[in-house]
């Protein structure tokens, strides 16, 4: 029985995979927000480098590692598949859990995948400068990370609720070189619009996020750009090399395929870069559950609106089709401050649509739980995101006991959890409640977005 599965450099996926051109119904495209047009790809080039626009509207399947970029993977990559023997013990399974272990990187998470990639094609497209938002503060530190590597400057807008939470993420920031400010902030006229109207908010990715556009758009030159770390399709396509490594490490053992896959989802990277390379088997004639598990606070797939919205709360962004609880949301203050987002992954969404996933959102309590077995059982504390993910793993791994069936279960480590350890002690101390997202906050998205266009929810799939 192997417990740790590891691939040799030369057997590192050398293309990443993209679903765009395999969905059943073509991604549907972003519009302009002022007359409802397409937004062409030039559209992008104020806030993104075009050689990854390129890439956002590519229908290409597969797309070339350029070899500079798996040069910087290379300092983490490829990373083990372990199995999960002690906590199969524990629950006293049929179950085979199986898990891609992202936290190895050197910001402790599977963001630096996509992080190095944008850092590089930026540098070739002559950026100096990148700007972008965090929210737990695992994206920022992995951005910082990047572009230390390459040779640019850095600029992070951290959740101001995160900011004050997780003070070590900032000094990982700061050691790779990065600037991190709390948002919102007074920098932009975005920041001081939400100090005045919300002056007590503790912020969100989507406050976050205009003030990063906003700081790099303001930069005449043309040499500051915007990187974000989830939802847009070059995100996700770097991240497939997680699922691409994984069959490949499940094949070493004599398994052709996982029976379920899960992932935790909050603006959907670590989620697609697991599950993409499975959603493109179940595609074609695969029998394999495919679950994105979000907070029962922030519950955007489960019981948000599909819909044409703006990815950050300003509206300065063009409107995408996507899962969302509202452009206006402002999250609770859970701990699981990488899932607190509005929307999903346009891709993520659209392969939710044709009933390729089966979403489910779990309360964090029962996460932390979950992750507290998983800690005393298999040794390693995951990140309060990923614990998202373990529950729901403990969850089928029941089911398959209940069954009696011996079902092959792989889910994404997304990350550790040694740099969330406030969000434990106050689990520990009983400080902790769980929050059920109330109706009528989604009543309030629905109406909000009444007036964007609506994007076709046909199902041409037999899932």
């Amino acid at each position: 029985m192997s417990v740790k599965v590891f691939l040799n450099e030369d057997e590192i996926p050398r293309q990443w995979y993209n679903l765009a051109p395999d969905l059943p119904t073509p991604p549907q495209p972003p519009l302009s927000p002022a007359d409802g047009s397409v937004v062409p790809p030039e559209g992008w080039a104020k806030i993104f480098p075009m050689n990854l626009v390129e890439q956002e509207y590519s229908q290409e399947r597969w797309i070339d590692i350029p070899e500079e970029v798996l040069q910087l993977l290379y300092r983490w990559r490829p990373s083990p598949l372990k199995r999960a023997t002690f906590l199969e013990k524990a629950l006293d399974t049929p179950a085979k859990i199986y898990y891609k272990d992202e936290s190895v990187s050197p910001p402790g998470s599977h963001k630096p995948n996509t992080a190095v990639a944008q850092a590089w094609y930026n540098k070739q497209f002559g950026t100096k400068v990148l700007t972008t938002e965090t929210g737990a503060g695992q994206w920022g530190s992995a951005l910082g990370f990047a572009t230390s590597l390459v040779g640019l400057e850095c600029k992070v807008y951290m959740v101001r609720i995160s900011f004050d939470q997780k003070p070590f993420r900032k000094i990982m920031m700061q050691t790779w070189g990065a600037n991190c400010v709390a948002s919102p902030s007074n920098e932009t006229a975005s920041g001081r619009s939400f100090l005045e109207k919300f002056p007590d908010t503790p912020g969100s990715l989507g406050m976050a996020i205009s003030e990063a556009i906003e700081a790099a758009v303001a930069d005449d030159k043309g040499t500051t750009k915007y990187s974000i770390g989830s939802c847009l399709n070059h995100v996700l396509l770097h991240q497939t090399i997680i699922g691409l490594e994984a069959k490949k490490q499940l094949q070493k053992v004599g398994i052709d395929k996982p029976d379920v896959v899960i992932g935790c989802a909050g603006g959907g990277s670590n989620f697609a870069g697991l599950a993409f390379p499975f959603v493109y088997d179940k595609i074609n004639g695969a029998d394999i559950e495919i679950i994105p598990v979000e907070p029962a606070s922030c519950p955007t797939m489960t019981r948000g609106i599909f819909a044409y919205d703006f990815g950050d709360t300003a509206g300065t962004t063009p409107l995408a089709p996507m899962h969302t609880l509202g452009h206006s949301f402002v999250p609770p203050p859970i701990h699981a401050g990488g899932l607190r987002y509005h929307g999903m992954a346009p891709l993520v969404s659209q392969a939710a649509v044709e009933g390729l996933l089966s979403p489910r959102n779990i309360h964090q309590l029962e996460c932390y739980g979950s992750a507290v077995q998983w800690a005393r059982t298999e040794g390693m504390i995951p990140a309060p995101e990923t614990s998202h993910a373990v529950a729901a793993v403990i969850q089928e791994a029941k089911r398959a006991k209940e069954e009696g069936k011996e079902k092959v279960i792989l889910f994404n480590m997304s990350g550790h959890g040694l740099m969330d350890l406030s969000g434990y002690q106050h689990f520990f101390d009983d400080k902790l409640r769980d929050f059920a997202y109330p109706q009528e906050d989604i009543d309030k998205a629905e109406a909000e977005l009444s007036n964007h266009p609506k994007p076709s929810t046909e199902k041409t799939g037999k899932w």
